[in-house]
This record gives structure tokens, C-alpha cells and sequence, in this order.
């Protein structure tokens, strides 16, 4: 009985997001840059340790489409890594397409060096690919990009919506044609995409998407020709297959390997270790030890002391090494008494790697109305309601009122 295929499924490494970092004197990189490539290297020892027969990556290497030499290098290094464990798949995301046509995508170049166990998924279609525990089928579907896709048809004078239902029509009807060509083979299958599945619980990565999206329903890729289906694009880690629907396969997000921002907090970061057979797969999520991100939130408004209290909050929490932001809600009483440079001074002594500039929600009071109609007043009780409001006292009220009522009566004010 030939043992099961073990399979690392991941995506979404964005290397070279630097927010919420600083550059390190030791390697010249980004704190955060640093961060994500840990975060693969603790990935890439799992799967040396756990003899790794197939790995699937499944798109968006880079946080832009034109990365700079030194992060195209530390990736190389990994991809390096992963090729000699094993055959090595690299799905084509959206921000690994190139900014113009027949430009080269930010990883075609192991396919133009032909660098051996890295197949560089860039079109639609199957292969087999050959492990040390046998042969397995996957499919690829790479970002669609609508030009591609629409190659062959006239959209002269439809609508966006029109558009966007030829769109689907179009890939549904390829991930259809990939399903077949898997199922002509006795092996494990895989499908490996890059795409938004309809229903899926987006992350962060809406806030730096590259293009507009195309949607995918997910009774196209929840065939049972397929045993596994391993997708990019969304962050958050995800099942899209219910679990009572024990005949199709589990359609799942690996979600990105770092957190990006706060929008990530409380989102777990790892990858999916598969044990493929045909008609049987057995899978987990394995988190990896990504950057924390924590938010630190004191109510002050009622505070008698709320520098202590804001301090207090911050003691709570375990800020080492997070990245920290911290949201004070005060009036603008409690705010004459908080002493911001105390504030800074516990939070850089908290331990943390990098502090956000504390965000202040001051509670204004309400300010008095100047009646039901005030087109209705003149602009003597115009100003004096005003003056009122502004709570001037009476004497210098009255010594305003005056001096503007002989203003009034030498300007022509148009009201209109």
C-alpha cells in the first residue's frame, strides 16, 4: 500500500512589506521584511523535517509586481530551498503579473533558467508531477486576468456587469475543462488558484489589491474530481467546504504566512500540511510564530487620573516584541490632566518592537443650539446666541454686541 503524498500548500508571502518596521544594521532589510522571510524559513524546516514530497505555492511572492533586486534574491534562496526537497509549483497571483503586456512576471525567471523541480504556473492547465511517493495531477489556475480571458470575444458596448458575467461564464467553463483533464488520470488530484472564492471571509489584502477582482462560486472548484484544491488571495485562513460535505474536496486558503496590519490581529498566520490519496486527503493548519499585533484600548473619560490609568492598561498587556498601538478615549477635562510624554515612555519600555503614535478620541460636549429657527432672528440675537454658546460672560457680551451693532448699521449685509 504506497504511503500518502505529503503535500505543503502555501501563499501570500508579499515579501517586502515594511510598514510597521525599521531597517536592521545587521541585514539592511526591514524589520518586517526579516519578519515574512522567518516566517518561511520555519515553514521550510517543517517540511524538510516532515520529508516533504510536493509543494504548492499559491501566488503573491512579492508586496509589488516590480520588486527590487535584493528581495527577488532572498526569495530565490527559499525557492532554492523548497526545489531540491522537492517538486516545487509556483502559481502566478495578481501581484506577481507584470505592470504591462509581454512584460515578465516577478517569477517567470525560474522558468526561463529552466531551474530543475520548479514548474512556474503561469496558464491554465494540468500536468503530472512526479514525487518520491508517487505520481499526483494539478491543476493550475493562475489570477485571471480579464484580457486573457476575453481574448476572443467582442465587448464592445456592454456594460461593467456584462462584462463581469462573460468573465465568469469564461473561467467557470475552464475550471470545468481542468477538472476533466484531472479526472482522466488514476492519481491524486490537486487544484491550486488564485482567485476570491464567493463567501470567503476577506483580510487585509483589500487594502492593497492589485486590479478588480473576479469572483469564483464555489460549487466550480468543490468538484469531486478533485481531492484538494489549495488557493491564494485571501489572507485569512479558510475551509470553504463545509464540513457535512463529506463527498467533496476541502477547498482551502492557506492565508498569508505575516500579518500585514491591525486589520491581521487577531488572524492566525501559517500554512496547510496535506497527506493526498485518491479519494481520501487528511490536512491541517500549521501556524507559524508571526509578528503580534496588539491594540491597546483605556476608556478615560471618567478617569480621576487618567495618565495612571492609561499606564495601568499598557502594564496589562504583554507588548514584547508586538507591534503596538495604543486608542485613549478622553473629554477634553481628562485630556488637561493626561500626560502624553509618560505615555510614550511606558509603551517604548513595554518592549515592544514598534509603536504606533497613540491615537487621542476627545468626547466634545455639545455645543448650546442656536434656536429652532434662526433664519428667523436678527444679527444682534444672532451674535448673542452665538456669544452664548461660546459661553462669553455677560459684560464683555453686551461690550461685543455694541461695537458690532455699529457695524451692522453701516455694512449692507446680504442674506441670500
Amino acid at each position: 500500500m504506497p504511503e500518502p503524498i505529503r503535500l505543503l500548500h502555501f501563499a501570500d508571502t508579499h515579501i517586502g512589506m515594511e510598514n510597521y518596521g525599521r531597517i536592521s544594521p545587521n541585514t539592511g532589510l526591514s524589520t518586517r521584511v526579516e519578519d515574512f522571510l522567518r516566517r518561511m524559513d520555519e515553514m521550510i524546516d517543517y517540511a524538510r523535517a516532515n520529508d516533504v514530497d510536493l509543494t504548492i505555492f499559491a501566488g503573491d511572492a512579492f508586496k509589488t509586481r516590480t520588486p527590487n533586486p535584493t528581495y527577488q534574491r532572498e526569495f530565490a534562496w527559499r525557492v532554492r530551498d523548497l526545489s531540491e526537497m522537492a517538486p516545487l509549483v509556483l502559481l502566478v497571483g495578481n501581484h506577481d503579473l507584470p505592470p504591462m503586456a509581454k512584460r515578465a512576471s516577478s517569477v517567470e525567471i525560474y522558468d526561463t533558467l529552466a531551474v530543475p523541480n520548479v514548474w512556474v504556473a503561469d496558464k491554465y492547465e494540468t500536468k503530472v508531477i512526479e514525487t518520491k511517493r508517487g505520481p499526483v495531477v494539478v491543476g493550475a489556475a493562475p489570477y485571471p486576468i480579464r484580457a486573457r480571458l476575453l481574448e476572443d470575444e467582442e465587448t464592445a458596448g456592454l456594460t461593467i456587469a456584462e462584462i463581469d458575467a462573460r468573465l465568469q461564464e469564461s473561467l467557470a467553463h475552464i475550471l470545468d475543462e481542468l477538472a476533466e483533464q484531472a479526472d482522466q488520470h488514476a492519481m491524486p488530484r490537486v487544484l491550486t488558484g488564485h482567485f476570491t472564492v464567493e463567501g470567503a471571509v476577506a483580510g487585509s489584502e483589500r487594502q492593497i489589491m492589485l486590479g478588480r477582482d473576479i469572483s469564483v462560486a464555489r460549487s466550480w472548484i468543490a468538484d469531486p474530481r478533485w481531492d484538494y484544491v489549495a488557493l491564494g488571495h485571501v489572507h485569512k485562513h479558510q475551509n470553504m467546504t463545509p464540513k457535512r460535505d463529506e463527498m467533496l474536496p476541502p477547498v482551502v486558503y492557506s492565508g498569508s504566512i505575516e500579518r500585514i496590519d491591525f486589520g491581521e490581529e487577531n488572524d492566525t498566520k501559517g500554512f496547510c500540511w496535506v497527506e493526498l490519496e485518491r479519494d481520501h486527503v487528511e490536512w491541517e493548519f500549521v501556524p507559524l510564530n508571526a509578528r503580534q499585533f496588539v491594540t491597546v484600548r483605556a476608556d478615560l473619560r471618567e478617569s480621576e487620573n487618567p495618565t495612571q490609568d492609561a499606564m495601568d492598561a499598557i502594564q496589562e498587556r504583554s507588548l514584547r516584541d508586538a507591534v503596538v498601538r495604543m486608542i485613549v478615549q478622553l473629554t477634553p477635562e481628562a485630556e488637561a490632566s493626561y500626560n502624553d510624554l509618560a505615555i510614550r515612555d511606558a509603551l517604548r519600555q513595554s518592549g515592544a518592537s514598534f509603536i504606533v503614535p497613540v491615537k487621542k478620541e476627545i468626547q466634545q460636549t455639545a455645543r448650546a443650539r442656536l434656536g429652532d429657527s434662526p433664519e428667523e432672528l436678527d444679527d444682534v440675537e444672532l451674535l448673542n446666541r452665538y456669544l452664548i454658546s461660546r459661553q462669553i460672560d455677560e459684560a464683555r457680551r453686551n461690550e461685543l454686541i455694541e461695537t458690532a451693532k455699529d457695524i451692522f448699521e453701516n455694512t449692507v449685509i446680504r442674506r441670500d
